[in-house]
């Protein structure tokens, strides 16, 4: 008597089941695999036990400092006005016309356009040269993204492609600019990174960074070593590049709850590495100092560097769409002075509005950005 097709797909399941448990015994309990998967198995044991927590990545190690004290990225001169109109809050969806006068980094004007999802990221920016720049990001997993950016400007071109995983007590990066294979040889830069968490405060990293700009070159491998200790109202972090003689480090403290300060010190003693310059040993130190302060609707930073330069930016914010910002930096060596005035309008539809205040917008950390 034959069986019907639905016993016999549970047959074949069964047995397969079967196959695969027996392979699974084979492994675990034979020898040199079953110790190694006993180690493999004790070894995440502890690491659940301890309650180690992804410590961030190499290239954001000092972000606390760099990114939210410092004014680094944020100073700019001249005037400029931006308007931003959102058209859908999950997914994202909004774009962005940008006005610039009396600033030699800002094009006269440029637009944006930016879509977001918990799936792909995506981002195009074109200004009035026709230069562009455009960003892709596609979340393979919760831990896999792949980015790809490329910029297209008279000046050059640039092309970067990079994976990021991010573990639960790790982060890794494999980065890649202007990779080719048509000169005869690889060309270009990779960049892989590795930071990770050994207790619940200190964190330890490797990054390594190859380039070879043209097949007549010899490439060339630079390899760093970072560490991170962030505790609760503070952080502090290093890197080290030994064949350049570099040694960066940063410390963050949160004084009150608005009120934050950062120092950074970086020094370079070229010549004493195997990969620095020729003509004998080099000093060079940088010490920057900076503070952020946190009002009800404005903020406030400031810095200051042993090179003579005072910076400051103000952010006003006048009404819930429009914001001003205030930024201006004074360099005593060469004796010039920066000013910059910035008008910011967030627009959106009401029904828009009415989505992001019932809360059906997407939280910007599920967007691979």
């Amino acid at each position: 008597m034959e069986l019907e097709p639905k016993q016999q797909q549970q047959q074949q399941q069964q047995q397969q089941q079967q196959q695969q448990q027996a392979i699974s015994d084979i492994i675990t309990h034979n020898g040199a695999f079953g110790r190694l998967h006993d180690v493999y198995v004790t070894f995440q044991e502890r690491r659940e036990a301890i309650g180690l927590s992804n410590p961030g990545t190499i290239e954001n190690i000092a972000k606390e400092v760099q990114r939210d004290v410092f004014l680094n990225n944020l100073s700019f001169s001249g005037l400029r006005a931006e308007l931003t109109k959102a058209f859908s809050a999950a997914p994202m969806f909004q774009v962005s016309h940008s006005l610039s006068m009396g600033s030699q980094m800002q094009p006269p004007y440029a637009y944006t356009a930016l879509y977001g999802s918990p799936k792909v990221f995506l981002q195009g920016n074109l200004d009035n040269d026709l230069q562009f720049s455009g960003r892709f990001n596609w979340r393979w997993t919760s831990a896999l993204v792949s980015k790809a950016s490329v910029q297209l400007t008279s000046q050059g071109n640039m092309v970067s492609l990079e994976n990021d995983y991010t573990g639960s007590d790790f982060s890794a990066s494999l980065k890649a600019v202007n990779p080719s294979i048509l000169d005869g040889g690889i060309t270009g830069m990779v960049m892989a990174s590795y930071l990770q968490s050994v207790t619940p405060r200190l964190a330890l990293g490797i990054d390594a960074f190859w380039t070879r700009p043209a097949t007549a070159y010899p490439p060339e491998l630079n390899v760093s070593y970072a560490a991170r200790y962030k505790a609760a109202d503070w952080m502090a972090c290093g890197q080290i590049i030994p064949d350049r003689g570099v040694l960066e480090a940063s410390y963050w403290r949160k004084l009150t709850e608005r009120v934050e300060t950062g120092i950074n010190c970086n020094l370079a003693f070229a010549g004493i590495g195997p990969g620095g310059p020729m003509g004998g040993p080099q000093k060079e130190g940088q010490v920057t100092v900076g503070a952020k302060y946190d009002f009800r609707s404005s903020s406030f930073r400031a810095q200051i560097d042993n090179q003579g330069k005072v910076s400051c930016l103000l952010e006003k914010m006048i009404a819930q769409p429009i914001r001003v910002t205030f930024s201006g930096e004074i360099d005593h060596k060469t004796n010039a002075a920066k000013l910059g005035l910035a008008v910011s309008i967030d627009a959106a539809d009401e029904a828009v509005m009415e989505q992001q205040e019932r809360g059906a917008g997407m939280d910007a950390g599920s967007i691979p950005f």
